[in-house]
């Protein structure tokens, strides 16, 4: 086989249609763009959002609230997770980022107080919920802030 031999797949390569090269083409004359108009023109495209000079729909609706930028999101975890960690004994952002239990791309983690708890953990979190460190010390493990 030589790299000359190498052709694409049958049906998979169209070519270009060819407009504008007489009546019996189908698309002749005006070559399918119809008469007159803006989108008639050589480069008459229309910009997105905008409605012939009329106060497009992005203007017309009323703007409310704001994105604080400095809002510092969290994933947020339950005990029922920690629980199905169960050869865990020390919970750490790393952790729980190499097994894929939060998305790396997330700042800080959160345990909430969702579920039980059975076993003695020590967890090194940015943020614990009063209720999940309440389990958590009453199943004879620690909570850490980090």
């Amino acid at each position: 086989m030589n790299p000359g031999d190498i052709k694409p797949a049958p049906g998979s390569r169209k070519s270009a249609r060819r407009v504008g090269r007489g009546p019996s083409s189908g698309s002749g004359k005006t070559s399918g763009k119809g008469h007159k108009g803006q989108k008639a023109r050589s480069g008459g495209t229309v910009k997105p959002g905008f409605e012939g000079g009329q106060m497009p729909m992005q203007r017309r609706l009323p703007k409310r609230g704001f994105r604080n930028i400095f809002r510092n999101e969290y994933a947020v975890l339950n005990l029922k997770d920690l629980e199905r960690l169960s050869d865990v004994s020390e919970v750490t952002p790393e952790l729980l980022v190499e097994r894929r239990v939060v998305k790396r791309s997330v700042q800080s983690i959160k345990l909430l107080g969702e579920g039980d708890i059975s076993r003695a953990v020590t967890v090194r979190l940015h943020a614990v919920s009063a209720s999940a460190r309440e389990k958590i010390t009453a199943a004879g493990g620690k909570v850490e802030d980090i």
